[in-house]
């Protein structure tokens, strides 16, 4: 049995069925982990969600950004600035089985045995496993739950900015969703900055990638994430970030984890999109 972790797919169905190929996947014997953001701005989203939740226990999924704003707008709170590219799927005939498989779709992934820790983005410096997990059950309850409308249409914002044990309501539910699936710099004392989207180095003074701050209390974690496209010349240790911006001309990459070490496999992609990151 082969374990691949895939990055963010973003609608692009055909570049995920070419890597597939080249994988030898073998969806009776092998398992996908999918970095979350598997819709929007592509130009076959609705493919690429049914093909993942047809892989039923073959595949494990964690949620992305533009996951959530899927679910925002299948409960009536789209983004003002969206491209249309999830209108297929709130127009499909099977959009209600879809988005009730979608929220049901878990934070954070932690497989003891392989060693390895799934999230979108990241973790603020803050939290060990223990705290990470705790505060993706929050979020994943409320997701599953009654809630989820009055959580979606309050989820969008950058405030609060930086972590604190007595956080509660929308303050706490927002800042959890903003670590899990936006956070790419943090300062020492782990306060957020959302506003930087380009490679490290391009964030203001005083911001390091988040996986940078020495003292995190996950720094014993092997974490695999997707989310940042513009991330290059990576070489941090325990750190294996998959997001190769196959929507913007890049790769769709594939991580092999069951492997010592894990081996990176790429899907050469056309784009979709004008380059530039998101």
């Amino acid at each position: 049995m082969a374990v691949y972790a895939i990055g963010d797919v973003q609608g692009c169905f055909d570049e995920l069925q070419a890597l597939l190929e080249k994988l030898a996947f073998d969806a009776q014997h092998d398992r996908l982990w999918f970095a979350g953001d598997l819709v929007n701005r592509g130009p076959l989203s609705l493919e690429t969600l049914r093909f993942i939740k047809g892989l039923g226990n073959s595949a494990i999924c964690v949620l992305g950004n533009h996951d959530l704003h899927l679910l925002a707008a299948a409960y009536g709170h789209p983004l003002k600035h969206d491209d249309h590219t999830l209108d297929a799927i709130l127009d499909a005939p099977d959009r209600d089985e879809l988005i009730e498989w979608l929220r049901r779709l878990p934070l954070l992934h932690h497989d003891a045995a392989l060693g390895f820790t799934l999230v979108h983005a990241g973790l603020p410096p803050q939290w060990d496993l223990s705290q990470a997990q705790q505060c993706a059950l929050e979020v994943e309850t409320v997701l599953r739950g009654d809630g989820i409308a009055d959580l979606l249409s309050s989820m969008y914002g950058n405030h609060p900015a930086q972590w604190a044990d007595d956080l509660d309501g929308i303050n706490r539910l927002r800042f959890i969703i903003n670590c899990f699936t936006r956070l790419r710099f943090c300062d020492h004392n782990g306060r957020l900055d959302f506003k930087s989207k380009g490679a490290p180095g391009s964030q203001p003074a005083g911001f390091y990638p988040w996986y940078e701050i020495t003292d995190r209390a996950s720094r014993d974690l092997k974490i695999i994430f997707g989310h940042w496209s513009t991330l290059r010349d990576y070489d941090y240790p325990a750190i294996y970030p998959i997001d190769s911006a196959c929507l913007w001309g890049g790769a769709l990459t594939a991580l092999r984890i069951d492997a010592d070490p894990p081996v990176r496999i790429n899907q050469p992609c056309p784009g979709h999109q004008t380059p530039g990151g998101y």
